[in-house]
């Protein structure tokens, strides 16, 4: 019978793991955990491999444990960082921990017959005092163990605080208190993990003489060695008040045909065999992007839900031209609302008519009002899809969409839209 780490070895999520975990796995259901420092108010892409490997823990029987890092998030990770991270307020980090809660609930279920649970670690950190942390942890190990962890190996000529260097007692702390509290004997992460979850694996060992297990999941890098997760140099976030929607489908949907196969098999839940089928349907017609457009509804309903994602897909047709303009509600319209250029007026106005000439100045798609009767004269305009050539032309009640838009283009790729209110 198939393992976790059989599931996560086909789908090359295992970047290291420790010599017997392996056994472990096939000797019955797991508990493991996933730090989370809450050092923003939203998850990125980038942290969507350690969502998914507990989410496939949770499939298989195990329970996932996430541990919002409320203590640890005051101290910093140095872990693939060049320089000290500012320390966060009490305050905003709770503020940040509620909103990452309700993220991660897409993901896991926290009702079922074994319920991912969501803890905390300030609730055990924050009493714990520095005498009694000194005595049950710092006695177990020395400096030069310390200082062989790449963490710290790397930051020592450019400037390492005691709060950073601490950091590594601290997690591995969390790791021992879940041990004891929960039963909970496997520890998740990142690549960059590896030091500090083989220190919570040591502590485990000595001051319970306890067996713990550790896997690391590898650090994504595209085909062209780019960071995984960023768009025009800007983290792709999982609030839609900072990515919206529509652009968080367009990341996925421009993935690299280089990295789309990998993709399917790290963010989708779908048997190998059916990721091998959409591959060869690509490889059989290339231009459909097939393999893309099913990455990129797959995700994108996973974080914010298949109506949501449904009317990103209408939007995107619009954009591209592959829909029937008159089938779009309004919802649809919101969504392109949010990403276009728009030019608001009364519906009143319509009815008399509005020129189109004030409409394609108003929306910026030209920049006066004889630029705009140049392209009109050009045919290098459109309005609801339609070419339009008459400098005349003024936009009526009958040209509305949805009831309350106008769509308009410049060229193949420059949209706007007219509302009226």
């Amino acid at each position: 019978m198939a393992t976790l780490l059989d599931e996560f070895t086909a789908r090359g999520l295992v970047h290291d793991a420790t010599p017997h975990l392996a056994e472990r796995l096939g000797s019955g259901p797991v508990t493991a955990y996933v730090g989370f420092d809450p050092t923003a108010d939203s998850l990125h892409v980038g942290n969507l491999v350690p969502i998914v490997s507990l989410a496939w823990l949770q499939r298989y029987g195990g329970t996932p444990i996430v541990l919002l890092g409320g203590g640890t998030g005051q101290v910093g990770d140095p872990s693939g960082k060049r320089q000290e991270r500012p320390l966060l307020s009490r305050e905003q980090v709770a503020a940040n921990a509620e909103a990452i809660r309700a993220q991660l609930a897409h993901f896991l279920d926290f009702d079922g017959p074994r319920p991912a649970r969501m803890l905390n670690n300030a609730a055990w950190l924050e009493p714990l005092s520095l005498l009694e942390f000194l005595r049950d942890v710092g006695k177990h190990f020395t400096l030069s163990y310390m200082l062989q962890k790449e963490a710290v190996k790397s930051r020592m000529d450019e400037g390492l605080s005691f709060t950073e260097f601490s950091y590594m007692l601290v997690q591995a702390y969390d790791f021992l208190h879940l041990f004891r509290a929960e039963g909970c004997d496997l520890q998740i992460g990142g690549s960059d993990q590896w030091g500090n979850i083989t220190a919570g694996i040591e502590l485990v060992a000595r001051a319970e003489s306890g067996q713990a297990h550790g896997l690391v999941l590898p650090l994504l890098t595209t085909s062209t060695g780019a960071k995984f997760g960023k768009s025009e140099g800007e983290n792709v976030w999982l609030d839609p008040a900072r990515t919206s929607p529509y652009r968080f489908y367009q990341f996925w949907l421009n993935a690299d045909d280089r990295d789309v196969e990998r993709f399917l098999k790290f963010f989708s839940f779908r048997p190998l065999a059916d990721i091998a089928a959409v591959m060869a349907e690509q490889a059989r017609d290339p231009a459909s992007r097939t393999a893309q457009r099913e990455l990129a509804r797959e995700v994108t309903t996973a974080v914010h839900g298949a109506d949501t994602t449904s009317r990103v897909i209408a939007a995107s047709e619009i954009l591209f031209g592959d829909t029937d303009l008159a089938r779009a509600d309004q919802e649809v319209f919101r969504v392109l609302a949010g990403e276009l250029s728009v030019a608001t007026v009364p519906k009143a106005q319509l009815s008399t008519g509005w020129p189109l000439v004030d409409a394609l100045v108003e929306t910026g798609l030209a920049g006066s009002k004889g630029d705009a009767r140049r392209g009109l004269a050009g045919r290098g305009y459109s309005l609801n899809g339609e070419q339009q050539g008459d400098a005349a032309r003024m936009v009526g009640s009958g040209d509305l969409l949805a009831g309350r838009y106008v769509l308009l283009r410049k060229g193949k790729k420059h949209y706007a839209l007219v509302e009226a209110v």
